[in-house]
């Protein structure tokens, strides 16, 4: 061993002589030319990391929109409790999503918002004595519990209204119509769900009873002779499911995981996929849950089909969509 040349080796090893690679060369944005904020974004795509990933998602969304694909926007509660309301409100109510899913929260939360403001808090604030206080936490925003008070004042009378159809009609009113309801007689035109009914977009709620406006529906039917008030969650898995089918074209943003990620991937399994997807999220895969699940493995079940142009974005939602916004839906 004492005679082998080991700086020879060594020098070998660490400095062998490679391939020369053809592809974009990675710059980022050079602040000499001033702020131009659209050619920052711009320069995203030779940034590396997950900005390129954005740049990508911009991309597939804008090949969503030039493809006339019919677009499922998905969307967890929290984000609608953050300001991603307003341009969730704005992408429905220009029409320019064609199906949205989200959870119970992100129902209630955006009618809660027009009886009442959310206030901006702190992450690091004393549960305790926020709940000494009745003030809940979500994050760093703060909700006064007497907003939900003034929810079920409001949602009760409506509850009513839809019990007494369904004893005339017979016929159960499902989850997403209770939504169209509701957007209808909050009558507020910074509602997301206002403009849902207004321009006819389904609103599907898989996990209904998972939040206050369960909680609400829960209360419901504790009232003398409401016990047999129900909705059909079945049939709007049907309707869910059946309007992936006959697109020529469709694509999904999904924003977080869980059952609203789920549900919009598992009513394109009847379509064979979907041809476009953009996935904003934190979670990982280690565990096997859909929550963290990449699009290839979508593929292998036949949620986005083989072909699929689709891209995962790490990171968070509040930050990274309204600039994937600017840059396809709002932009001119």
């Amino acid at each position: 061993m004492e005679n082998i040349d080991k700086e020879s080796i060594a020098h070998g090893n660490i400095l062998k002589k490679g391939i020369e690679i053809d592809g974009t060369k990675i710059k980022g944005y050079d602040f000499n030319k001033g702020v131009n904020y659209s050619e920052i974004v711009t320069s995203f795509y030779s940034t590396g990391f997950q900005a390129t990933q954005l740049s990508r998602a911009i991309e597939i969304v804008n090949k969503m929109r030039s493809d006339k694909a019919a677009i499922f926007l998905g969307y967890t509660s929290n984000m609608v409790s953050s300001g991603l309301r307003d341009i969730f409100r704005y992408l429905v109510e220009h029409g320019k999503v064609d199906v949205v899913v989200t959870t119970a929260g992100g129902i209630e939360e955006d009618f809660i918002k027009c009886l009442g403001d959310f206030v901006l808090g702190d992450f690091k604030a004393s549960g305790k004595e926020l709940r000494d206080k009745a003030v809940n936490r979500i994050g760093n925003i703060f909700v006064p519990n007497s907003r939900y008070l003034a929810f079920e004042e409001w949602i009760m009378p409506i509850l009513e209204e839809i019990y007494q159809e369904q004893k005339k009609t017979g016929k159960i009113t499902t989850p997403s119509e209770l939504i169209w309801k509701l957007g209808e007689k909050i009558d507020n035109k910074e509602s997301i769900y206002y403009w849902a009914w207004k321009n006819k977009i389904p609103v599907y709620c898989p996990a209904i009873m998972d939040g206050s406006l369960g909680d609400m529906i829960y209360f419901f039917k504790y009232k003398k002779d409401r016990k047999d008030f129900m909705l059909d969650s079945v049939e709007d898995g049907k309707r869910l499911n059946d309007s992936t089918l006959g697109l020529k074209k469709s694509g999904v943003i999904i924003l977080g995981s869980g059952v609203i990620k789920h549900s919009i991937l598992n009513a394109h399994l009847y379509r064979n996929g979907a041809d476009y997807a953009v996935y904003i999220n934190t979670a990982q895969e280690f565990d096997g849950s859909d929550a963290g699940a990449t699009p290839d493995e979508a593929v292998s079940w036949g949620k986005l089909r083989g072909n699929v142009e689709s891209v995962k974005v790490f990171g968070d939602a509040t930050i990274l969509f309204p600039i994937l916004v600017a840059e396809s839906f709002a932009k001119k």
